[in-house]
């Protein structure tokens, strides 16, 4: 004959695998709000790094790299010095200062390659950036 399984008489010894169960539910819970919350709305962009070299004198060279959902059509660019989802065709073409890279009362002009774009504010300041 089998020895039938032993029983505890503690209360709690049935509480591990109700609180075991409970601490998955939540983190997985926890797991798809992140997941959730992390995700862009369509159109929208969202700067994920910025680094910046002061190094040499009058200048700083700032780069930054941008994360943007948009939608059919559009690409990753610049409008008013902010990441925005552009027209792709203004990408493919290169024709930079049609996306309105620049900030509102500065002047935009291509470079002469077509590597980017020069913004001229009004007292003379230029600030140059180049797509890579």
């Amino acid at each position: 004959m089998a020895p039938s399984p032993r029983r505890s008489s503690r209360k709690d010894a049935n509480a591990l695998p109700s609180a075991s169960s409970t601490f998955w539910a939540i983190m997985i819970l926890v797991g798809l709000l992140i997941a959730y919350c992390s995700q862009l709305a369509a159109g929208t962009c969202e700067i994920v790094t910025l680094d910046r070299d002061s190094s040499q004198p009058r200048r700083t060279i700032a780069r930054q790299t941008a994360r943007c959902a948009c939608k059919k059509g559009q690409i990753a660019g610049t409008t008013r010095a902010r990441p925005a989802c552009v027209d792709a065709r203004i990408i493919k073409t290169k024709q930079w200062c049609e996306m309105l890279p620049c900030l509102e009362g500065e002047g935009c002009d291509l470079l002469i390659n077509k590597s980017g774009w020069t913004c001229t504010q009004p007292g003379g300041r230029i600030k140059t950036t180049t797509v890579s």
